[in-house]
């Protein structure tokens, strides 16, 4: 084999590629490599740096479980502190030379006969892999919105994913579209130094009071006695999981949903003094159609008299400014675009082209097919690819726990081939049919089935209409991944 061939080529560099490259090695896998096209590790913390970027749940989750940290500044730690927290693991886990940056995987064809994966990158290099794990992430493709003009206006325009530092919007007008997550964290810390900001909203947001504030040096103390950091770290799973995963996927039978939007409410009530523009920050739909968002000053910030609120659809989005659909056109200086990313569609899952057995398409054979992966892992006709981030995988809490529990999955297959001398894995139709009736049967259950989910305008629906989210708690899916039936697999050995 030539310098370009290794056992295993991890795509992505963000925590699911460091997650997996870790596991690698503590399994005795030392001839792997991780491809990422950015100049830095961290995924979605190396690029979106914009004002106000934070993790949006308490930090104490955000982190793997064998690698925690006592030295968070705040409860939800700023996007400066996750990306020094990456380069910490990959320094830590010795995985520098594992990396290589500024390569775009374009293109991964199954070599049938070979038993291995052929990879074209942009420069037009060829990596070859037998085993190939797909760990490019959710949040890693902006979505521009499709708007009449946006092309042709004459002022700056920037995602939030691709933030612009030289740029200064002190005294500038600005409009944002979009009140998602990204915007939630922006709008509150751009307001006090633009001259206007207007915010136009498609669909209000459920926003929830954050439980935040800075690490005080005894809580931190605290953290570095014995059971210091499990107590914490219990305290902020279970509060993560009540707050999504229970809500989301019990919502016909629990009532958590409920009292969380009754404290949604109560925090809208206390935040916006204009009652007709509480209404318009209303949501009309349950909580947990959409991710819901946290924040102490969101909400607030409306108050402000260069800030205003936007709910008139947007009609076109000329050179000077963004025109609504009655007319009003609103000049700014400066777009900026909170339009979120492409989350389970085409061109993103994975953000290259797979081809299987036979030639098989990924992104087709998902069209024809719905999008469906054995426990968010393994799709048949595709040997030897695992993602780490599949469909039905992700149930809604700290990636950190999917990317623990994924990679312990994909480490049951290699040291199950390695133990059998196999070069060639492969869920069967059988085992993911399975797995993938007993995810729609789950439904009823779910939040995403109720009526009011319909004006959501939430992300998790595919165009298929499926929400493939994992419809079950932590504990299970962590449960599932240790000790699902390696019988649903298929080992052979290369002739």
């Amino acid at each position: 084999m030539s310098a370009a061939d290794y056992e295993i080529i991890v795509v992505g560099a963000g925590f699911s590629g460091i997650g997996a490259g870790i596991q690698l090695r503590r399994a005795g896998f030392d001839d792997f490599l991780i491809v990422d096209e950015a100049d830095g590790v961290g995924g979605t913390w190396h690029w979106n740096t914009y004002p106000g970027v934070a993790v949006d749940i308490p930090s104490f989750s955000y982190q793997f479980s064998f690698e925690q940290r006592d030295g968070w500044s705040r409860v939800y730690a700023p996007g400066r502190e996750l990306k020094a927290y990456a380069e910490s693991c990959v320094d830590k886990y010795e995985l520098r030379r594992h990396l290589r940056f500024g390569t775009t995987i374009e293109r991964a064809e199954f070599d049938e006969a070979a038993h291995r994966w052929r990879l074209r990158t942009g420069d037009g290099a060829e990596l070859t892999a037998r085993f190939l794990v797909g760990a490019t992430g959710a949040l890693t493709r902006p979505k521009p919105p499709e708007i009449p003009g946006i092309a042709e206006f004459a002022g700056i325009t920037m995602h939030t994913a691709r933030w612009d530092h030289d740029q200064e919007l002190r005294g500038k007008r600005v409009a944002i579209i979009g009140t998602g997550a990204s915007a939630v964290q922006i709008i509150p810390a751009i307001a006090p130094e633009v001259e206007q900001l207007t915010v136009f909203q498609r669909t209000p947001i459920w926003c929830l009071p954050r439980p935040d504030a800075p690490l005080p040096g005894p809580l931190r103390l605290a953290l570095k006695l014995p059971g210091g950091k499990l107590l914490t770290r219990l305290a902020s799973q279970t509060y993560v999981e009540l707050t999504f995963p229970v809500a989301a996927h019990y919502y016909a039978t629990l009532p958590t949903a409920a009292a969380a939007e009754r404290i949604g409410h109560a925090h809208l009530r206390r935040s916006v003094r204009d009652p007709a523009l509480r209404a318009k920050l209303t949501p009309r739909y349950a909580l947990g159609c959409k991710r819901p968002s946290f924040s102490n000053d969101y909400l607030s910030t409306f108050n402000r008299a260069n800030v205003a609120l936007e709910t008139d659809p947007i009609a076109a989005v000329t050179p000077t400014g963004v025109r609504t659909a009655a007319g009003v056109e609103h000049e700014v200086d400066v777009l900026i675009l909170a339009t979120g990313f492409r989350v389970m569609e085409s061109g993103s899952m994975p953000t290259f082209d797979l081809r299987g057995v036979g030639g098989r398409d990924l992104e087709q054979w998902w069209d024809e097919n719905r999008l469906q992966a054995y426990e968010g892992v393994s799709i048949p006709g595709f040997p030897n690819f695992f993602c780490v981030i599949g469909p039905y995988g992700y149930n809604g809490a700290s990636y950190f726990t999917l990317i623990e529990n994924q990679t312990k999955h994909i480490l049951r297959c290699l040291e199950h081939a390695r133990k059998r001398g196999a070069t060639r894995v492969e869920i069967t139709e059988a085992a993911n049919d399975r797995y993938f009736r007993e995810m729609l049967s789950r439904r009823d259950g779910q939040v995403f089935w109720q009526d009011s989910c319909a004006t959501a305008n939430s992300y998790y629906f595919d165009k298929h209409g499926d929400v493939p989210l994992r419809p079950s708690t932590t504990l299970e899916a962590a449960w599932r991944a240790g000790h699902f039936d390696l019988g649903d697999y298929r080992f052979e050995a290369a002739a």
